[in-house]
């Protein structure tokens, strides 16, 4: 390994945060642990539990930092965590996931001053920690920085996993945090918009992070309908407050790139199908949801020309057909996507 003085960087902190986890958090916190590098440190917040987390958690006071809070909310206990730590890149861990042991490793290959962002894989796991399906985003071909926020500016959107996948610099990080209510109790929003436009996004598709998939979920959008008007809104909404942190004016943010983004489009025609009377995205209308989804295979982005077909046509299909036909062809889209 190489010493302190060799690399860009020093120190890595993983900060976890916890609510009523208590079956994964010990996993997480060895993950962390076990993370390869010199100067390491690991900060556990617990967002006020009521399970067992906390005595889980107190057999690792002598390797760790812990906070014990009052229940606050996941962006809440994101800023405590952030406050405490003292790392130079920070990694968010959500308390159910797992790092791998040579994540700093890989980091310290590709980090330069310019790095907002490294971003890799995740693999889902069940609950006993056993691989599901392939490790997302395909990132095919691998983006570099250019063309994430190239994507990013033209589209709203880019590939990205979600919060444990992804390592932050600290000077990017200091732009962002403390997080306010703009964006939800989300921890990740202002962060994974923010990056390609403040700095450069590197991609490490070998690198793969766990990504625990279980019923407790957010990210299970068929567990509520309404998830899917809500993440179109929360798109909105990263969007706004990325081009804001670039000190663009808010009345002058337009919403011109969001409905050019596919990710979105699909999660757009959902929501139509499954929640009609809402309306997440001003603008927006049946017509223009059927109008973007013929298009759908013309504007900028990072999937391949036969994605962007496919991408089309579901969204024709479900737009167009009977509701129950509707019903199972987004159950067929999303059902495998959390």
């Amino acid at each position: 390994m190489s010493v302190p003085g060799d690399r860009p960087w020093q120190r890595l902190s993983v900060v976890i945060t916890n609510y009523n986890y208590e079956d994964y958090v010990a996993e997480a916190i060895e993950s962390a642990l076990a993370v390869r590098w010199d100067d390491l440190e690991v900060v556990i917040v617990d967002d006020g539990s009521t399970d067992g987390s906390r005595e889980v958690i107190d057999r690792y006071r002598s390797r760790v930092e812990v906070l014990l809070t009052e229940n606050g909310g996941q962006r809440v206990a994101a800023n405590r965590g952030y406050a405490r730590c003292t790392g130079d890149v920070v990694v968010f861990l959500d308390s159910d996931d797992v790092l791998p042991p040579e994540l700093a490793e890989r980091l310290a290959e590709v980090w330069s001053p310019e790095v907002s962002k490294v971003q890799f894989r995740m693999q889902r796991i069940d609950a006993e920690g056993k691989p599901i399906g392939s490790p997302f985003p395909a990132f095919r071909p691998v983006p570099t920085p250019a063309d994430v926020r190239r994507w990013m500016t033209a589209t709203s959107a880019y590939p990205t996993p979600p919060g444990s996948g992804n390592a932050y610099a600290r000077w990017f990080l200091d732009r962002v945090f403390p997080l306010d209510e703009r964006l939800g109790d989300a921890s990740d929003s202002a962060c994974l918009a923010a990056a390609p436009l403040l700095g450069d996004v590197v991609t490490l598709p070998e690198v793969v992070v766990g990504y625990r998939r279980h019923g407790a979920n957010d990210s299970n959008l068929l567990g509520d309908t309404r998830r899917f008007p809500r993440e179109v809104r929360r798109a909105r909404a990263r969007w706004r407050y990325a081009q804001q942190l670039r000190d663009e004016p808010t009345n002058e943010v337009g919403d011109g790139p969001l409905f050019r983004s596919r990710e979105l489009l699909q999660l757009r025609v959902a929501s139509w199908r499954l929640v009609p009377d809402e309306r997440p995205l001003p603008g927006d209308s049946r017509w223009r949801v059927l109008l973007d989804s013929l298009r759908a295979p013309l504007p900028v982005g990072p999937e391949p020309a036969a994605a962007r077909v496919l991408i089309m046509l579901w969204c024709l299909a479900t737009l167009l057909a009977p509701g129950k036909v509707a019903r199972a062809l987004v159950r067929r889209r999303y059902g495998g996507a959390w």
